[in-house]
């Protein structure tokens, strides 16, 4: 069912794609309706347009507030074409029809990100907006709606093609589109009217995103899968490869997670499956990511990298003979980036501004989601308490206190060895912590990792002595774990009856 367009209402914040549409409404001797900058810009491009207020025969109040929102507007939107009734009151009311609505609403996600002003914030709460996408959007059937710029071109094509109007298949999914939009923006505005209420856990939550990408394929090749972002999503910027995967996305993100809970500047971590295979806090960085490398070269193989440094030459050459699917870096200088992508289907990705987690983070449990504030603040010394009689040195509780930050992001039960700022052996995913001890020292020996300043990090408390014991006979000369265990005597027991050192965590990190 296709429907001519009469008449238009234009009204948009964005007017930077709007001379593209004019012409073709000229063309097609279309009568825009208009109001505010969007009028005058209009006017301004050399094209007729009839001011709102003129229209309406009211003039807009409120600074502005109040301007679209009149009955000969929404009635001339609403309106079927097809019922008798609704056409009798049209006549009754000397009202017209409104074929078509161009709309985009005030900024206020970004306004947030610029401003703390709450007044400011307030008056870009498009409201005027969202009710003509609402109304045009409802009456498909009769109405076109466009709510973006990008639908501009696609608008143009089709009242080309169809001489001036529009198919119902075009109307119908403008209007899904224009839902979808009016539900994302008031996402926004609910989101930041919780968080500064501190309403953490509302009664009812949206949560919404925008579009990235669509995958080739989900986690499997059987699985569909597209990533959306629910804000900026300009820190990452691909520089070489093939599309990034379901998995990449999900190891590049477990990565940056652990890499900015590192010092800043330096560190270098090897991903494999969402887990590390390796760590490291060298200030040197090719050092930096050798030791990470070697802590667990099998692991390694195919896995992602995430450098908090600017890749040099020298550590691209290391990098560049063996296999990885992902490089990310704050940077990569011209050499490092010409040697890598000698390999046409390594990612490199440009990290050139720092992650942020944001606040909340949420798990999809089938139709449930659970939210939960994120565990990625930084430690210091005052998130544990020395136990043992045996002290720790500045150097040694430094080490330990890494070994704990990256054993936060190792999947629960976790164990891992570090030595001198890199990791040496991780134990992840088991069901026992004991087993967890096993896997960690086994990888330790099996690539011959040094083993005098060995230390050891628990994301939970040992229940019973055993996997602190194994710990200790594989040379561990330093313990770090949370408090909180009915055995918590017995260990410290074993502790200075070893002479081990044991420090306590007044927090516990499970990562599922």
């Amino acid at each position: 069912m296709k429907k001519k367009i009469i008449r238009a209402l234009i009204s948009v914040s964005d007017k930077s794609k709007l001379t593209r549409i004019l012409p073709t409404l000229k063309k097609f001797k279309i009568e825009i309706l208009s109001s505010g900058g969007t009028f005058k810009y209009i006017k301004k491009c050399g094209f007729s347009c009839l001011e709102i207020s003129n229209y309406t025969n009211f003039q807009e109040i409120l600074d502005g507030r109040v301007k679209t929102l009149h009955p000969k507007i929404h009635s001339g939107i609403l309106f079927k074409r097809d019922n008798k009734k609704h056409i009798k009151e049209m006549k009754l009311q000397k009202f017209k029809n409104i074929d078509l609505i161009i709309v985009n609403f005030y900024p206020f996600e970004k306004t947030v990100l610029k401003t703390k002003k709450e007044d400011r914030i307030i008056e870009n709460i498009d409201i005027g907006g969202p009710a003509l996408a609402r109304s045009a959007a409802k009456n498909f059937k009769h109405v076109t709606i466009i709510t973006s710029n990008n639908q501009l071109e696609s608008l143009i094509h089709e009242i080309n093609n169809n001489k001036g109007s529009t198919s119902l298949e075009f109307r119908k999914r403008l209007s899904q589109e224009a839902f979808t939009e009016t539900a994302h923006y008031d996402s926004n505005i609910s989101k930041y009217f919780n968080k500064v209420t501190h309403n953490r856990y509302p009664e009812k939550i949206t949560l919404s995103g925008t579009l990235i990408n669509k995958m080739r394929y989900g986690e499997n090749p059987h699985q569909s899968g597209a990533l959306y972002s629910q804000g900026d999503f300009d820190h990452l910027e691909k520089l070489n490869g093939k599309e990034l995967s379901y998995n990449n996305y999900n190891d590049i993100y477990y990565g940056l997670d652990i890499a900015n809970s590192l010092p800043n500047g330096i560190g270098t971590t090897i991903i494999k499956h969402a887990n590390p295979s390796g760590v490291s806090i060298e200030k040197k960085q090719l050092l930096s990511f050798e030791q990470a490398f070697n802590c667990d070269p099998i692991s390694a193989f195919g896995g992602v990298i995430i450098c908090n440094y600017k890749i040099n030459y020298e550590t691209a050459k290391e990098i560049n003979k063996k296999f990885f699917e992902v490089v990310v870096a704050k940077d990569f200088d011209t050499k490092a980036l010409s040697i890598l992508k000698q390999k046409k289907n390594l990612r490199l990705i440009k990290n050139s501004k720092m992650y942020d987690p944001g606040e909340i983070v949420f798990n999809s449990l089938s139709k449930n989601f659970i939210l939960q504030n994120s565990d990625n603040n930084n430690f210091n010394k005052n998130n544990f308490k020395i136990v043992s009689k045996k002290k720790p040195t500045k150097k040694i509780l430094d080490d330990l206190i890494f070994a704990f930050s990256i054993c936060r992001f190792v999947k629960s039960n976790a164990i891992v060895l570090t030595n001198n700022y890199s990791t040496v052996g991780i134990g992840s995913g088991q069901p026992s912590r004991l087993d967890s001890c096993e896997i960690a020292v086994n990888k330790m020996k099996k690539f011959n990792h040094d083993t005098e300043n060995l230390v050891a990090a628990s994301d939970a408390f040992f229940p019973f002595v055993d996997g602190i014991e194994s710990l200790v006979q594989s040379g561990v000369k330093a313990i770090i774990q949370p408090y909180g265990s009915i055995k918590d005597k017995e260990i410290i027991k074993f502790a200075n009856n070893t002479n081990t050192i044991l420090v306590f965590s007044k927090t516990r990190h499970f990562r599922h």
